[in-house]
């Protein structure tokens, strides 16, 4: 690293776990990192479904850069086979690497970034754009500042953006103004108990997220049997939500869909298909959903309604950057295609780094859960990959950052499709091509590659999903 620009930090925008990653590759290499964190604490999303236990053991949640960083510290390594809860991960990982020497330093809390751009260049302006450096504006306790970065990396994700109820990816009427709908994961057997133990609640979603709250819920059925579950689904069926059982290397996650269809068999569950919201109506304390199921008009009386359709990103502060993205996705134009849910509802997500991330404005990277755009099929471990690869291209080893130092463990799960026994297909019916199963079958042939194997329904296609 030669020139001035390039004696500047690199930003790093968000202290979660692919941010302090991508701060421990930074360091690894000789440059000082800027760490902007808008909590009050690293890992402030992670804090916020701090009682939700990964799927992943830690073996897979600690970066080999940041694992090197606190051994040479007095850290004490957690049990590589344990399941840590997302509060565990930030106070036993997060918050000690936050300390190491080289993060410490560049480490900012309460600091909002408002927007991102070149130094002196608007967003129309060409001429030496890609010599120019970064101008990162933030906000904190003391006011509006801007320092000048010579490489971006946005490791902001998405939890502070959740999808909103709507079948159409808008809000329902009533449904920003109720105080009655939460999203994500509350922590309905802890801080919330009280707002759901003998209650109705109302789950919308067919992910993780959602059978999580359900079996949650479940708990505070055992001691309160007046506690209501209803589980509203988009689609019909509830095969494809359950994934994979115990054919998940990932063994908790396999045990989860389990535990949810042992619940649907006994009963404990409302089950709620075709569901599709239309409104929310608070009236003297009584919160009621309209919607439709199937061809049916519903009418649902609630105490409480927990929102877990997803996230999307928020690329509001990057106006001034030329950023690309699929349409449809959201992700890197090159990355979209390896995780779309569209049509990469099963195989194996392949490692990728700088290639699959890059934009047209050079040195300027979207990492983590937010690269991945609106599909649900991240995981913590790919992320410590990307970064990997982005900082060795900041600086400058280019061989390092397009080679692949990542195998990532096979699961059992679907995040749309699943195979099967009347002979369902994975990725979508076949298109003309004779030897297809499938629409991911037909992509992956015309690339040269084996196939997914779509049509065997002894091994259901696979597909990693988030933590």
């Amino acid at each position: 690293m030669t020139t001035s620009k390039n004696l500047l930090p690199v930003a790093v925008i968000g202290a979660g776990p692919v941010g302090l990653a991508a701060a421990a590759r930074l360091v690894e290499r000789g440059i000082q990192p800027l760490v902007f964190e808008k909590g009050v604490s690293v890992g402030a999303a992670l804090l916020e479904w701090g009682h939700v236990r990964v799927f992943s053991p830690w073996r897979y949640n600690i970066d080999d850069a940041a694992r090197a960083l606190l051994e040479a510290t007095d850290w004490t390594a957690p049990a590589p086979d344990f399941l840590p809860n997302g509060r565990e991960i930030v106070e036993r990982y997060l918050v000690p690497l936050s300390r190491v020497p080289g993060i410490a330093e560049g480490l900012m809390l309460g600091a909002i970034v408002k927007a991102v751009t070149r130094k002196g260049l608007t967003k129309l302006a060409s001429a030496g754009r890609e010599d120019a450096p970064f101008v990162v504006r933030y906000t904190d306790g003391q006011g509006e500042r801007d320092v000048v970065v010579s490489a971006v990396i946005d490791a902001s994700g998405t939890w502070s953006q959740p999808n909103p109820m709507g079948p159409d990816g808008l809000p329902v009427a009533g449904e920003e103004a109720s105080t009655k709908v939460s999203y994500g994961i509350p922590d309905v057997v802890g801080s919330l108990r009280q707002e759901f133990i003998g209650k109705r609640t109302l789950v919308v979603g067919s992910g993780h997220s959602a059978i999580n709250v359900a079996i949650a819920l479940m708990d505070l059925q055992d001691t309160d049997p007046n506690t209501e579950i209803f589980w509203a689904l988009k689609h019909r069926g509830v095969d494809r939500l359950l994934g994979g059982g115990l054919n998940d290397q990932l063994p908790e996650r396999g045990a989860l869909g389990l535990a949810a269809k042992k619940a649907m068999d006994d009963g404990r569950l409302n089950m709620l298909t075709s569901f599709s919201a239309e409104s929310i109506v608070s009236d003297g304390g009584q919160t009621t959903v309209l919607a439709r199921t199937g061809d049916q008009q519903a009418q649902l009386t609630v105490d409480q309604i927990v929102v877990a359709t997803g996230f999307r990103p928020d690329f509001s502060f990057l106006r001034e950057l030329r950023i690309e993205v699929d349409p449809a996705v959201e992700a890197p134009p090159a990355l979209a295609p390896l995780i779309d849910p569209n049509f990469h509802s099963c195989g194996t997500v392949p490692p990728h780094g700088v290639e699959e991330l890059k934009h047209p404005e050079k040195d300027f990277y979207i990492v983590g859960s937010k690269s991945y755009g609106r599909a649900p099929t991240f995981l913590m471990m790919t992320g410590y990959e990307q970064v990997r690869s982005v900082v060795a291209e900041i600086a400058g080893d280019h061989e390092a950052a397009r080679r692949v130092e990542l195998v990532l463990p096979e699961t059992g799960v679907c995040s749309v499709f699943i195979a099967t026994a009347s002979g369902g297909c994975c990725g979508g019916p076949a298109p003309t091509r004779e030897d297809a199963c499938c629409v991911s079958d037909a992509i992956a042939k015309d690339e040269g590659k084996p196939g997914c194997g779509c049509g065997s329904v002894a091994a259901p296609k696979r597909v990693v999903e988030s933590v």
